[in-house]
């Protein structure tokens, strides 16, 4: 079962879900652009079996705050200060496509922080052709001004985000969506080749591989992390 929680951090209020016994260690989960935590719902009942499970509403997200600006920097500060409210010194993170750009930029500015980490299907950025993206109709569970800020920056990277790469400590594993993704697999393998020591799996069900094939996702993870289950359980 999963509880709804809201943190004052800076003036900015982060709701989160939290799933798991509140003895048992840490696991962070960020999530995809125009996401919250709710799109964890599926895996976070496998993950909450061996660890206490949190999952924030990434500002301009959800039932998070919306407040008009946004950066990956200001959400990298922010799961920091989210970490620091709790007092989770360190943790093991995953994140999901801009989770984790987020997760990622963490791990290699405050490598204490992170134990172990999951990228899945997450890109090496560097510049593209810039694209204005049509608004959907109707109502949206995010601000639509963060999705246009944070696909300009993801469209003109940060060449420090590369840099990075380099400084990232926490054992690593990069989970890769496969030939149906989206996202350019081969620029998924180069992230995996600058992290140091990264490990890389692929699991072939497209950019969402943990709604697509949640089985597969939690086992993958689960093993990494080093919680794997019994076989039957």
């Amino acid at each position: 079962m999963d509880d709804h929680y809201a943190l004052e951090i800076g003036g900015l209020r982060l709701a989160y879900q939290v799933w798991g016994p509140a003895d048992a260690p840490p696991l962070v989960l960020l999530h995809a652009l125009g996401e919250s935590a709710a799109d964890w719902g599926g895996v976070a009942p496998a993950f909450a079996r061996h660890y206490r499970v949190y999952a924030p509403d990434l500002r301009g997200h959800g039932r998070s705050d919306w407040p008009g600006e946004y950066s990956v920097e200001l959400m990298r500060a922010d799961v920091l200060a989210f970490l620091d409210g709790l007092a989770l010194d360190r943790v093991d993170l995953i994140g999901h496509s801009m989770g984790g750009l987020v997760a990622y930029l963490l791990a290699g500015e405050h490598p204490g922080r992170v134990r172990r980490l999951i990228l899945e299907d997450i890109a090496a950025l560097f510049p593209r052709q810039r694209s204005i993206p049509a608004r959907p109709d109707g109502d949206l569970r995010y601000d639509w001004e963060m999705v246009l800020a944070i696909r300009s920056q993801i469209d003109g990277p940060d060449p420090a985000w590369l840099e990075r790469l380099s400084q990232i400590t926490a054992e690593t594993l990069v989970i890769a969506g496969g030939p149906h993704s989206h996202v350019p697999q081969d620029r998924v393998a180069e992230l995996a080749r600058r992290i140091p020591g990264a490990r890389s799996e692929t699991i072939a069900a497209g950019h969402l591989i943990h709604d697509a094939d949640p089985a597969a996702f939690t086992a993958a993870a689960l093993t990494f992390l080093g919680a794997a289950e019994a076989p039957g359980r």
